[in-house]
């Protein structure tokens, strides 16, 4: 009989021994995903695809619906009323329908005055709505606290930026650079929520900051500008939700004029 050579045999030691050390709660480490896996199946699928297209969602709103918004600093319910201004709340109603407010940042909040909100979180989203300009209504309603108004550039330039009054700022009812038209108002006592969001930045932010904002999306802010709150969720409650509505994807101080878009 051949004799096994004594290196072969250290090495069948080494090799059962090695073996019975291992216990069974030492599972493998699941291998880290790819750089592709991160920036593609994940991110296209964070987002309602439909908002890719603004010129199809043209859904008429009821005559009143709420929106439930879940934020970092708590929730609080906004009431729409469509005659206040129809071509607001029909544009709210849609961008609420398919979850275009998800993950995006209160990003402009100034004290006494006003807290803005309206730009993706998602950079390709907000490319496509940023010239999606729709006509002006009529001021039917005082800009007075808990109130929601579209942000504007000018006559004819709303898009997806809302700001809610932290005061009666009645001034804007007649600011040229509006028309700055209320389509809806924070529910009861949904305020405390709304003048809990972090001001202290203000409007110290760069002159060029919403650009920024709408090139880079929310990585941008929470790298930047890391204390800022952010809406969780915007969600169409009550009868308004009776309807099919798309669901979300999986997710990976200045005066009047300073409420404008630049």
């Amino acid at each position: 009989m051949k004799r096994v050579p004594a290196l072969i045999l250290v090495g069948l030691f080494v090799f059962v021994a090695g073996a019975l050390a291992q216990t069974p709660d030492q599972a493998p480490a699941k291998p880290k995903p790819s750089a592709a896996s991160k920036t593609g199946t994940a991110a296209r699928a964070a987002y309602d695809r439909a908002l890719l297209h603004p010129a199809l969602l043209k859904d008429k709103a009821p005559d009143t619906y709420q929106v439930k918004f879940e934020t970092t600093r708590g929730d609080f319910t906004v009431t729409v009323t469509r005659a206040w201004a129809p071509i607001g709340a029909d544009r709210f109603y849609n961008l609420v329908k398919h979850h275009f407010f998800d993950s995006a940042s209160v990003f402009r909040v100034v004290p006494g005055f006003v807290a803005q909100f309206g730009l993706s979180a998602y950079p390709p989203v907000s490319e496509v709505w940023a010239k999606a300009n729709l006509k002006d209504d009529p001021v039917a309603q005082s800009n007075l606290r808990g109130t929601l108004t579209f942000a504007t550039g000018g006559p004819g330039t709303r898009t997806t930026q809302i700001f809610i009054n932290l005061k009666d700022n009645v001034g804007l009812d007649r600011e040229p650079s509006g028309p700055f038209a209320p389509f809806g108002k924070v529910d009861g006592d949904g305020m405390k929520v709304v003048n809990m969001f972090y001001d202290q930045y203000g409007d110290n932010t760069p002159p060029n900051f919403q650009d920024i904002i709408t090139k880079q999306g929310k990585p941008y802010l929470d790298k930047n500008w890391p204390k800022l709150d952010s809406i969780k969720s915007a969600t169409l409650v009550g009868a308004a939700a009776a309807a099919p509505v798309a669901k979300p994807a999986p997710k990976p101080k200045p005066a009047a004029p300073a409420a404008t878009k630049p």
